[in-house]
């Protein structure tokens, strides 16, 4: 069977013993006629993880669809061919967060780079996304490599790739992408064994973190005023590798020491105490709140477990509620637009439209673009940036990427200048409904068994497009297939209705889920009355898109 011929040649070059062990088990199971380990055995070898703008991610195990030290092996083989395509002496510095195999995978991508003429630098020790992504520009290499999975489960892991000069430390986009997987291809017929490997590659020094840590906290404006030294703020790193540095950052900032959630403290990669280690999930945040409220705390910040998206809980009359992505985005948003008299503000499509409207009021720029940071990083003039999913960048010269502990940062400085000021998180949203007008947002995920069934879904929204949605006649369709707005060629509708909602539908690009992200806004009346109103308007067109789709 050439399936488990294929099996063995991959048992034959690997060097884990602990992936080799899995495969061979799994391969003695399909030779006794087991049928589910014959449909396990299928999948792992039915294609493999391919190198897109993000990288590579997916499972840990044995097979070219896992995660493993094989397939990373191929994939920094093939990133070395790349480089030195492109220049003559390239050099990489390499990241990892505390994930399982996060330091193997690390230590293999240096030594193979580092074989093949490469000059790499691996951070000291596991560190959080954004000071991998400040190292690139900092430490002025070619090129970075991240090992992580971000918040994905922890059975995942990845590998990130930024590009430096001309991409200015920015993740890779196309082409770079699909020729670094034809490289990554033809790196995959040489065996483990067989490749070239060095272990003179060199260690970052800490003055990379240091300097990291220094021009974060340098972004406060409340350094040494009393109503920082008297925050009381909770901080989780969700298992994560967040709190060493942020800690760091806060105090060079001059924030009292933050309220540790003690079980999330430090790096896990089993992430024990949440179902799923992303903040927005619910009940992830449901210990820091615990501790928020027998603490009598101001305010929660949370990173997720690699520190490059932030959430934000705050006290209120009915309980600790965490901000949306959105809010968090608005407020820092507002604060970027008082401080700079020119410059872009830039969010993903797929974020809310206040952001363009803090713009026009501001007169500042604005440039909408597909989702993703490695589009946002690459804004010209960038002042701020946002994406819903939690991802914010206040510092743009400093890292061309989402950076939850910068962002954090800005959280508690706007909160001390508020508290300065007499005021609070929850009186500033409703000063900023009666500002620029409320804005609401929802979404809809709807997983499914067959990728086929997105693909039949988006299609009939084009054959059969509505009409009306939850009662409100539609005013136009954009299709992104046909070119929108200089975007390139995607599988996106854009909605809007007469009563100014809008709708977006497009595939997860990460996950078998059909997606629609829902907004509405009213500038009428209260601040109260209009955020009541745009959550009646996105209510009505979530319940019209479920008819639809569902």
């Amino acid at each position: 069977m050439a399936l488990l011929d294929d099996a063995r040649a991959w048992v034959a070059q690997d060097p884990d013993p602990v992936t080799r062990a899995e495969l061979d088990a799994l391969i003695a199971r399909v030779s006794a006629g087991d049928t589910a380990s014959l449909a396990d055995l299928t999948q792992r070898f039915s294609g493999r993880l391919q190198f897109g703008t993000a990288g590579l991610r997916g499972e840990l195990g044995a097979g070219p669809m896992r995660m493993n030290r094989v397939l990373v092996a191929q994939a920094a083989a093939g990133l070395a061919t790349y480089l030195l395509g492109r220049e003559p002496s390239p050099s990489v510095v390499i990241g990892y967060d505390g994930r399982h195999n996060s330091s193997v995978f690390a230590r293999d991508s240096a030594a193979i780079l580092t074989g093949a003429g490469v000059a790499a630098t691996l951070l000291p020790r596991p560190l959080p996304t954004p000071v991998l992504a400040f190292a690139v520009r900092e430490l002025r290499m070619s090129a970075g490599i991240m090992v992580t999975a971000s918040h994905n489960p922890g059975r995942d892991n990845g590998y990130k790739v930024y590009l430096g000069g001309g991409d200015g430390g920015s993740q890779i986009v196309p082409p770079a992408d699909g020729d670094i997987e034809a490289e990554i291809t033809q790196a995959a017929a040489v065996a483990f064994s067989d490749r070239r490997t060095s272990n003179d590659y060199s260690l970052a020094p800490e003055s990379v973190v240091q300097a990291y840590v220094a021009r974060t906290a340098a972004l406060a404006s409340v350094i040494q005023r009393p109503e920082s030294q008297h925050l009381r703020h909770v901080y989780t790193a969700m298992h994560g590798v967040g709190r060493e540095t942020a800690t760091a950052v806060f105090a060079a900032a001059g924030f009292s020491a933050p309220i540790l959630v003690a079980a999330q403290a430090d790096p896990d990669p089993d992430f024990p105490t949440v179902a799923f280690p992303n903040p927005e999930e619910p009940g992830a945040m449901d210990l820091a709140f615990a501790t928020a409220q027998d603490a009598d705390a101001d305010l929660v910040i949370a990173n997720d477990p690699d520190a490059d998206r932030v959430a934000v809980g705050i006290p209120t009359a009915s309980g600790w509620v965490r901000l949306s992505g959105n809010e968090i985005g608005w407020l820092l948003g507002w604060r970027a637009a008082r401080t700079h008299t020119s410059g872009t503000l830039a969010c993903s499509l797929v974020s809310s439209p206040a952001l363009r409207e803090i713009a026009r009021v501001a007169g500042l720029d604005f440039v909408e673009t597909l989702t993703g940071f490695k589009w946002i990083s690459r804004v010209p003039g960038l002042i701020y940036g946002y994406e819903e999913a939690l991802g914010y960048l206040v510092d743009p010269d400093k890292v061309r990427d989402k950076d939850g502990i910068s962002a954090a940062v800005a959280v508690l400085s706007l909160f001390c200048e508020l508290r300065a000021a007499g005021t609070t998180l929850e009186q500033h949203l409703d000063e900023f409904a009666l500002t620029f007008g409320a804005f609401d947002s929802s979404q809809i995920s709807i997983r499914v068994a067959d990728l086929a069934d997105i693909s039949r879904a988006m299609a009939k929204l084009r054959a059969e497009p509505p009409t009306s949605i939850g009662g409100v006649a539609v005013a136009s369709i954009e299709d992104f297939l046909t070119g929108v707005d200089g975007f390139p060629p995607n599988d996106i509708l854009r909605i809007h209705t007469v009563d100014g909602g809008r709708i977006i539908v497009r595939p997860s690009g990460t996950e078998p889920k059909l997606k629609c992200y829902l907004d509405a806004s009213s500038a009428d009346g209260t601040a109260t009355e209009r955020r009541a109103a745009a959550a009646v308007s996105v209510a009505r067109l979530e319940a019209g898109m479920r008819q639809l789709l569902e």
